[in-house]
């Protein structure tokens, strides 16, 4: 995207009151490591109050679209400096209408490296605007930001119910569709009984596992390195959905899902990922999230896994909603005695002390396991024995995740 140098500094004065709940997808393109501006394009559109996915720099066409598509954004925005824009707006478009997602709004800025006659070449085969520094100098980053929204404010939803309360399997698109409808609470009754008569009719259990934890423990590279081992385990026969929570901006009432940009394992047709954000809940799930679960379910896939957003000492609202809990937290959480005031301690079924590469990490897993263990008045027990594991979710085939991995496989098949 297009930053004139003398509007960098004013980030949040855009003045724009979308109708509907506007998401986009933002990245830098394949083989482009210049996300500066992307940056603070995202950063804008969530000032806005838009829900952004943000997928980082160096992104695929296919990785964009597959995206786009399962959160079923009505924008996609990208920056693109490489030089090679024409073939990848045009791809992007293209795999956009073969996935019937022709109607998602294209945007995309690379300076000066987009030429006038190239931008009029994307636009006209369908890009809905590429900006270039003239829009920057005339419209400002506030209106170009103004003008996106706007463009990008409708209704994805429209026109599509009847077809999904239909018998046929549902697919990624329909899934998503139908979480959005969801999202918004415009999903009719019929739908909703639907789902529920297709979650029942599986003829079998669908294990839920919630992980939560607080603010920057590494869930989402914990969970990411979970589905790998699933994936390895399984030989890509397991279907896993991913329900990634995020909490939304009071003020402005967007919201930054960036849990994907920490996910490698998610690619392929085994593993299905939607990003939420907590909207109007006062906790860190939610209001719809039962109702999500179950489209999930409705879909057949085998394991669904919830990520909550950084919760507090005295949250545990995960907990009622999933059959395994999975608490995420560092060696960092002061002397043993704040242990006492963490509320997901009682509850978790397993406990991972992630980043177990930082100093205290031993001490802090004795005293973790510890605290397990008065919680539950398990003394009979080793502690050695309890499910509490120091991970590092950053290190490849590290054993404390593997270990980690063993453990919740084995409560999960309980439900399944």
């Amino acid at each position: 995207m297009t930053l004139p140098a003398s509007n960098v500094t004013h980030l949040v004065d855009v003045d724009v009151d979308p109708r509907y709940r506007v998401r986009f997808i933002t990245a830098a393109s394949l083989f482009d490591g210049h996300d500066a501006s992307i940056n603070i394009i995202r950063r804008m559109l969530q000032a806005a109050g838009v829900e952004v996915i943000h997928l980082g720099h160096n992104r695929s066409v296919k990785e964009i679209v597959d995206a786009a598509i399962e959160e079923d954004v009505q924008g996609i925005a990208v920056s693109s400096y490489q030089g090679g824009h024409v073939e990848f707006f045009r791809y992007m478009l293209d795999m956009l209408r073969d996935n019937g997602r022709g109607e998602i709004r294209v945007f995309g800025g690379g300076g000066g490296v987009i030429v006038p006659e190239e931008i009029r070449e994307l636009e006209a085969y369908g890009v809905t605007r590429i900006y270039s520094p003239e829009h920057g100098q005339r419209m400002g980053l506030e209106g170009i930001i103004e003008d996106m929204v706007k463009r990008a404010d409708f209704y994805p939803g429209e026109g599509l119910v009847s077809d999904l309360e239909s018998t046929r399997p549902l697919s990624r698109s329909d899934l998503a569709r139908v979480i959005t409808l969801l999202e918004n609470e415009t999903a009719p009754r019929a739908l909703m009984a639907s789902l529920k008569q297709r979650a029942a009719n599986l003829g079998r259990k669908v294990p839920v596992l919630g992980i939560t934890g607080t603010g920057g423990s590494g869930k989402s590279s914990l969970t990411d390195e979970l589905i790998l081992r699933w994936r390895l385990d399984h030989a890509d026969q397991l279907r896993v959905a991913v329900l990634a929570i995020d909490p939304s901006r009071r003020r402005s009432g967007g919201a930054l899902l960036g849990d994907r940009i920490r996910m490698n394992a998610i690619d392929g047709d085994s593993v299905y990922l939607r990003s939420l954000a907590t909207r109007s809940a006062v906790t860190e799930v939610p209001k719809k999230l039962p109702d999500i679960i179950t489209a999930t379910k409705a879909a057949g896939f085998d394991l669904i896994i919830v990520e909550t957003p950084g919760i507090g000492q005295g949250d545990a609202g995960i907990v009622s909603h999933v059959d395994v809990s999975l608490y995420v937290m560092t060696p960092e959480f002061g002397s043993a005695s704040q242990l006492e005031k963490i509320d997901m301690l009682d509850f978790a079924d397993c406990v991972a002390i992630n980043k177990f590469d930082r100093k205290g990490a031993d001490d802090a897993l004795r005293d973790v396991r510890k605290q397990f263990q008065r919680n539950r008045t398990a003394f009979e027990k080793d502690l050695a024995t309890l499910p509490v594991f120091g991970t590092i979710a950053s290190h490849f085939n590290d054993d404390g995740v593997t270990a980690l991995y063993q453990e919740l496989s084995l409560q999960l098949s309980v439900f399944g």
